[in-house]
């Protein structure tokens, strides 16, 4: 069985992501602890919120360069996804650098309704582990105002006025756009599949 360390930075929908990863018979480690995170052999950053507030949490709990130098799978949740890139829109916030690429804000221009919240599907660009067992007809459930532009980390892809990045891949770092522990039958998928990965 896997350990599993979820990061506490300072986002709001940890119980919900503790409450998934215990549906799955998993009991993750929820902490800022730099040993207990590089001793884990599943690490997720979970997130909702602000850009500047996820990396100034990290930043004064010394995980900077932990994370950067995690070499066990981590997983990104929505903001938490966002903080893996190299940088955001969102108060001109540099990120983690994990995963190459920038946040955007969308665009008043597209007539959307900012955030994008509800549920929403993706269409696979890759074969990736990650994406095992899903279909055509899986949504998602997603809450951002910012994205990721579709790039050549991108394993997915979700339109809301434009394609942009619902899952993304470097390495061993993956991150979800939407929240896995809100989004039912697939998002307890996606879970069961990055719990199971051997890297």
């Amino acid at each position: 069985m896997s350990s599993v360390a979820i990061i506490d930075s300072g986002g709001a929908n940890i119980a919900s992501v503790v409450s998934a990863l215990e549906r799955l018979d998993i009991h993750p480690h929820f902490t800022k602890e730099a040993k207990d995170i590089q001793s884990a052999d599943k690490v997720i950053l979970p997130g909702v919120g602000a850009a500047q507030h996820g990396m100034k949490c990290l930043h004064e709990n010394d995980l900077i360069n932990v994370i950067q130098k995690l070499e066990q799978p981590v997983l990104g949740i929505c903001l938490g996804m966002q903080l893996l890139f190299d940088a955001s829109e969102e108060g001109d916030t540099t990120a983690l650098g994990c995963i190459n690429g920038s946040l955007r804000l969308f665009s008043n221009h597209m007539n959307l309704t900012i955030p994008h919240m509800g549920w929403n599907n993706l269409t696979a660009l890759e074969d990736h582990p990650l994406l095992y067992g899903l279909n055509k007809e899986s949504y998602f459930y997603f809450v951002h105002s910012y994205y990721a532009p579709v790039g050549d980390f991108t394993m997915g892809t979700t339109n809301y006025g434009c394609d942009f990045t619902s899952i993304a891949a470097k390495d061993n770092f993956m991150g979800c756009q939407f929240h896995p522990e809100k989004s039912g039958d697939a998002g307890e998928q996606i879970l069961r599949n990055f719990l199971d990965l051997k890297l």
